[in-house]
């Protein structure tokens, strides 16, 4: 395949440092970006309320459609390596318009989560100070919001310039926080059920393999929330793919890193929902995980009793998973708009690339400034429409993946009878997982509507319905306003991006040259 169509003018692809992930490096930024430990924390205790001691087999369910996307990321990163990934298999398979639609779908993803997490990390930093100095309850430096919000901006600003200085420079960083991550993770599982055996837990409750019966459930709505909480802190494993063309081998590595992301994501939540089960039951006082005051932060409650003199390592995890998944995030979404500007979709100074450091300069910062903006502008407004819009969130994660498993299924047409396997891989689970993604939209609408869901209400309805599909909104908007522009006619008209436009990443893997703490020399 030819490696430079003449109307996009990018001689070598797009200019990213090739060659410089393998397969850990990967896998790690893909675990990283979904942010282990602070997903856990912020949605075990709300699952425990919706569902009891079904918990463990509610996160076993949400990892399905979550296996089946990823098998149709996989094959149609095999087909087409873009780290344009669903704007550009939209694009190639209905056309323009969905395709720049789910660009926005993973744009606004990664703006409103940053926010959340620059949020997490200034409450978790200084949440962190207040317990080294012993700070009285009416003077902690983790409720001062303009200093948290400060904070927070801080660590946008760090994790943008690590992004911007290089891929490399960022999974070394990864690595270490990472690792510190699932060490803490690692001493919660020990101490919980060393607690658990030696019959000095709080509230010891037996392993039971009732736990994990489907047919357990006893209440409907109950279950919907539970799978759809726990659906979306599975979210993040595709930035492997969006680093595709920065790996060793972009048609392999990537997808292999997202099956491989998703399948250590589901040992690792289940394994400590049931240690947290053994350790704490499911009670509604003190800290059980029925407790409602604990929903919202389970290691808070229970630090202290479980770890003693050392609960502080799970502060300091919940803030490195906050601080890392940050960086992690910026990544995909720098890539898309490089893509999107690549093809014609975004204004050319989107597919800036440093010359150096070989990432998206442009694109990766415009996206530290509007996170940063966004999240000081709804501060400023009001914390409970900032974290309206962060439950508004699945609404366009479930958007921007369905359109990839439909995707998957519609590119593929023509070959999807011609084996078992493309039955199987291009069509049966693309397809399920679609369509298990389209009813986690539709169900998280309805309850969104509600005014009594979230935080706010907005034009007589839930703030969290208006926020979410507002967002969305906002994207038709803005694709309306590009398509007034004489440079994104050949996008729209089907031009600069179609099915038959050439793969524009190298294809030879033995040739990159090596990418040196960052840079390329």
């Amino acid at each position: 395949m030819a490696t430079s169509p003449i109307h996009l003018e990018l001689p070598e692809g797009k200019g990213l440092a090739a060659g410089t992930l393998g397969l850990w490096g990967s896998t790690v930024i893909g675990l990283a970006s979904t942010a282990p430990v602070y997903s856990l924390v912020a949605t075990l205790g709300f699952v425990v309320l919706a569902v009891g001691a079904q918990a463990p087999i509610a996160f076993v369910i949400a990892f399905i459609p979550m296996l089946f996307i990823a098998f149709a990321y996989r094959e149609l990163n095999n087909e087409v390596p873009d780290c344009g990934t669903t704007f550009t298999w939209g694009t190639k398979a209905f056309g323009p318009w969905v395709g720049w639609l789910g660009g926005w779908g993973v744009a606004v993803a990664g703006m409103v989560v940053l926010a959340n997490l620059a949020q997490i990390g200034g409450i978790y930093f200084w949440a962190l100070w207040d317990g080294i100095v012993g700070n009285p309850e009416d003077a902690l430096l983790s409720d001062n919001v303009p200093l948290v919000t400060a904070t927070g901006v801080v660590f946008i600003a760090l994790m943008t310039w690590v992004s911007w200085r290089g891929v490399e420079i960022g999974e070394r960083i990864q690595n270490i926080l990472l690792g510190i991550q699932y060490l803490a993770l690692a001493i919660f599982v020990v101490a919980a059920l060393w607690q658990f055996f030696a019959g000095t837990a709080p509230n010891p409750t037996p392993f039971d393999w009732a736990w994990f019966n489907p047919l357990g459930f006893t209440d409907w709505h109950g279950f919907t929330e539970a799978v759809l909480l726990a659906l979306f802190i599975y979210w993040g494993w595709d930035t492997c793919l969006a680093l595709n063309e920065e790996t060793k081998d972009p048609k392999r590595i990537p997808g292999r890193a997202a099956l491989l992301t998703c399948v250590l994501l589901l040992v690792t939540y289940v394994s400590v929902t049931v240690a947290a089960m053994m350790y704490a039951g499911l009670g509604d006082t003190g800290t059980g995980l029925g407790n409602e005051a604990n929903a919202d932060d389970f290691f808070l409650a229970i630090k202290d009793g479980l770890l003693g003199p050392v609960g502080w390592v799970l502060v300091v995890a919940v803030l490195i998973s906050a601080v890392s998944s940050t960086q992690t995030t910026i990544l995909p979404t720098a890539r898309g708009t490089l893509s999107m500007a690549v093809y014609r979709a975004l204004p050319a100074r989107f597919k800036d690339v440093h010359p150096q450091y070989k990432t998206p300069s442009f694109s990766t910062l415009v996206m530290g400034v509007v996170a940063s903006v966004y999240y000081i502008g709804m501060t400023l407004i009001s914390d409970n429409i900032l974290q309206d819009s962060i439950l508004s969130l699945g609404l366009a994660i479930a958007f921007y993946y369905a359109i990839t498993g439909y995707a998957c299924v519609w590119y593929f047409r023509h070959e999807l009878f011609t084996s078992g396997r493309n039955f199987v891989y291009k069509f049966l689970l693309p397809l399920l997982g679609a369509l298990m993604l389209t009813y986690a939209f539709i169900q998280s609408a309805i309850d969104m509507y509600d005014v009594d869901y979230g935080y706010t209400v907005l034009l007589g309805i839930g703030g969290t319905f208006v926020l979410g599909v507002g967002a969305l909104a906002l994207g038709v908007v803005l694709m309306f306003v590009w398509f007034a522009f004489p440079r994104s006619k050949p996008f729209f008209r089907g031009e600069s991006l179609n099915r038959d436009t050439p793969v524009l990443v190298p294809e030879e893997t033995g040739d990159f040259m090596r990418s040196i703490d960052g840079g390329l020399v």
